[in-house]
């Protein structure tokens, strides 16, 4: 079994040889299954375009991606930190075209309760975040408004929200607590389950208020609206730009991920 430290070194060395990896960090305002089938088929839809892409599952709860696609979890990054695992041994395949990890299959809190094992944890995540392309991240922030991992928010945080009221506030309190922790910075809105005019007015009011009342600002990622296409994808355990690649949603995701794969090229995400 390969050792953390030449995972560790190849992976200093491909922060060194190439660009910034790029760490997309989503918390959802949606329900859980509207969540899954983001983070689904946007990682589908950026692995189509080229990039190495893993889906992290990183949540407080038992509500995260592994769980939701029955995904039967084999080696976390936790047992990567505790050198029992290595780090080749914690991505898995998955036939939608990315790869799949979790951050811990036990408690996350007794994860990080120790300095040294968060410290290595945390090591273990920018390893990780280094030999992807892409790292998609499936986060929930813990009851002092922390990311388990503080290189969850290295990268771009996007709120993903819904054009309901419910949802509208709780994606506001979300930036509202990020604020308080993480100090004045941008974040990405992504809203499924609108069209791009609905959207946009959910993006405007939430940028007007924001701004306001917290000085935020808030950049607009795009839309993926309502498409039967997406669950009928989903029953067959495809992304919906493979099984439907002409549906309404499938263009959203593709059009989404050439945002996000511009913002690696240097173009602001939202932009």
């Amino acid at each position: 079994m390969a050792s953390f430290e030449c995972d560790q070194a190849e992976g200093l060395r491909r922060m060194l040889a190439g660009p910034k990896p790029r760490i997309f960090t989503f918390l959802s305002a949606t329900s859980v299954a509207d969540k899954s089938a983001m983070l689904v088929n946007l990682s589908a839809s950026l692995a189509s375009s080229g990039s190495d892409v893993v889906l992290l599952d990183a949540c407080i709860s038992k509500d995260g991606i592994t769980r939701r696609m029955g995904v039967e979890v084999q080696a976390t990054l936790l047992d990567v930190a505790r050198q029992q695992r290595a780090l080749n041994q914690v991505v898995q395949a998955m036939p939608q075209g990315f790869g799949i990890a979790s951050l811990t299959s036990g408690s996350v809190h007794l994860a990080t309760r120790d300095a040294d094992e968060l410290r290595r944890l945390s090591n273990a995540f920018g390893v990780l975040a280094a030999q992807s392309d892409v790292l998609v991240v499936d986060a929930e922030l813990d009851e002092s408004d922390n990311f388990t991992i503080p290189g969850m928010a290295s990268g771009d945080i996007v709120i993903q929200v819904a054009p309901g009221a419910a949802s509208i506030k709780e994606a506001y309190s979300l930036i509202k607590r990020l604020n308080t922790q993480l100090g004045r910075r941008p974040f990405g809105i992504l809203v499924t389950g609108a069209d791009e005019r609905e959207a946009e007015v959910v993006y405007q009011n939430m940028a007007h208020v924001a701004s306001r009342y917290l000085a935020v600002q808030l950049h607009s990622i795009g839309s993926i609206p309502s498409d039967e296409s997406t669950t009928r994808a989903a029953r067959l355990g495809r992304a919906v730009i493979d099984a439907f690649p002409m549906a309404g949603a499938s263009v959203a995701f593709r059009r989404l991920a050439e945002r996000f794969t511009l913002s690696a090229n240097g173009v602001k995400l939202g932009a």
